[in-house]
């Protein structure tokens, strides 16, 4: 049960991989909340620069560089598809060299193109530099990796999504602060030509602290170093419990073994408690359920843990990983939920302009910006439902089932709105904002509460093409909207895609074939 002390105070940890069980959200004083603060703060602020871009582009850009309207969405899609690029290579790098690395590296790299942002003069020019402040984007996936290392399997899918709710919310911020930072410009003496220029220096900035600042205060992963991390994790013949054992968290419920063999080790130089059961298959225990996860509970498997050690991917293995089908269902259905958030996002400031004409610049992007900040709500929504799910029906079904349902209803959402195609404010928030908005949103943060699940010991592969899927999914929507003819029916035909995706993936099953543990 959910403690409000469980914010502030340290939390209960794993004592064989040095998890947490709960998420310190207001404690930057522990380990594990540093790290989830400058996860999500690192994704906020990359978020948005990578989206600076849309509040000013179609009314003060693009006349600035005298754009037509076909330039302004086709730079739209030159601003996905780095991004793409980079969280394959991410995910990868997360495995090879540690989350923490990636993760700064993305913002450093990222921090160049955007204090460039305002060099720009041509459409070419616009172009090229919309590409490599993608680069940004990228380090979504590095920070769900490091969420993923610090936080266990019962509360993942809620450190996950609130992460990266939070780290979303800077698309919908970006929609108030650009302009607002525009406008205070002008408003001292700039012209507007320079005005929008001058604007990015102050995302680039920030990046830039926000990158020095990670790498200072914050480890690789929660035993140490991320050279070490093997090492971190009790084996057999050490001194630490063999392989098989189940280790007991202090202060559980958790009733003693059928046998009362009951041993005090030591890990860590704490003394916990392990719990010896007999119902052992081969050199492991029996796994519990269909779906060989084993059972929610105060008890932990070392050789489950071990499984989930990130190993130094091959390209043979990470193929096989790339290519499982439980991968690519990650993939697909974050291209439908992520990938019509991006889409939608770019082009919602100029629709809301569109139905609404009495809005002022600053007015079309108020509203536009509640879309992206309804992130810090429904996304971590999303991933506390997952996790409830999982406690209580003890299988991952229960979130692949969530998952593609609320992906169904994030197109029938779409499709309500390309057909009706409302000019009432009232209404157009109420199907975009908020209902749109709460399945979509929500989609993207069961999706992140699964992935840990699948191929643990390759989690920033699967993470990296989960997350680059989703900008996928973003270019291929923002082709519609390119070509699609109207808005309106741009939408309705993103929904119908979306939906037929997900009634074509839901029957593959959540876990692969014989893997043990996970998640």
């Amino acid at each position: 049960m959910f403690a409000p002390s469980l914010l502030w105070t340290a939390p209960e940890i794993n004592p064989i991989n040095n998890k947490a069980r709960s998420i310190p959200l207001l404690n930057v004083f522990c380990v594990h909340g540093r790290v989830f603060l400058f996860s999500w703060l690192g994704f906020f602020i990359a978020f948005w620069s990578w989206y600076a871009f849309p509040p000013l582009l179609k009314s003060v850009i693009a006349e600035d560089l005298g754009l037509s309207d076909s330039q302004v969405l086709t730079s739209n899609v030159i601003a996905l598809l780095a991004t793409l690029l980079v969280r394959l290579v991410a995910g990868t790098a997360c495995d090879r060299f540690g989350a923490r690395w990636t993760f700064a590296g993305c913002l450093l790299i990222g921090a160049l193109p955007t204090f460039l942002a305002g060099t720009a003069n041509t459409f070419s020019e616009l172009c090229a530099l919309r590409f490599f402040v993608g680069i940004l984007g990228g380090s979504f996936v590095p920070c769900q990796v490091w969420t993923t290392a610090f936080f266990d399997k019962n509360v993942v899918g809620t450190a996950n999504s609130l992460t990266a709710g939070f780290g979303n919310a800077g698309g919908g911020v970006t929609y108030f602060v650009m302009p607002a930072i525009y406008n205070s410009l002008v408003q001292n003496g700039l012209t507007t030509s320079q005005a929008w220029r001058v604007s990015f220096v102050v995302p680039g900035i920030l990046i830039v602290s926000v990158a020095i600042l990670l790498l200072l205060f914050c480890p690789d992963t929660p035993t140490g170093k991320w050279s070490e991390r093997a090492q971190a994790i009790p084996r057999q013949g050490s001194s630490a419990p063999s392989q098989g054992t189940r280790v007991r968290i202090a202060g559980s419920a958790q009733s003693p073994s059928p046998s009362g063999n009951e041993e005090k080790i030591s890990i860590g130089g704490s003394i916990r408690s392990s719990q010896f059961h007999g119902e052992k298959k081969g050199n492991g225990i029996e796994s519990p359920s269909d779906d060989n996860e084993p059972r929610i509970g105060e008890q932990y498997e070392i050789d489950a843990v071990q499984q989930e050690v990130i190993q130094n991917p091959t390209w043979k293995e990470a193929m096989k990983v790339v290519l499982s089908p439980q991968t690519l269902v990650l993939a697909a259905c974050y291209s439908c939920s992520f990938g019509a958030e991006l889409a939608v996002n770019s082009i919602l400031g100029s629709y809301f302009g569109q139905q609404i004409p009495s809005l002022s610049l600053q007015g079309s992007g108020n509203w536009a910006a509640m879309f992206g900040i309804m992130n810090i709500v429904f996304r971590p929504l999303g991933g506390v439902v997952a996790d409830y799910a999982y406690r209580s029906t003890k299988t991952v079904w229960a979130k692949k089932i969530l998952l593609h349902t609320y992906c169904f209803l994030t197109g029938a959402f779409l499709i309500a709105v390309g057909l009706t195609d409302p000019r009432d404010l009232g209404m157009l928030v109420g199907l975009i904002n908020i209902g749109f908005a709460f399945f979509d949103e929500g989609a993207n943060g069961l999706n992140f509460a699964l992935v840990p699940h699948v191929h643990s010991y390759a989690n920033g592969i699967v993470s990296g093409v989960t997350g680059a899927s989703g900008n996928l999914g973003g270019i291929i929507f923002a082709i519609v909207f390119r070509y699609g003819g109207s808005y309106a029916r741009a939408i309705w035909i993103i929904g119908v895609i979306i939906m037929a995706v997900n009634v074509a993936t839901c029957w593959i099953k959540p876990i692969p074939k014989g893997q043990i543990g996970g998640r």
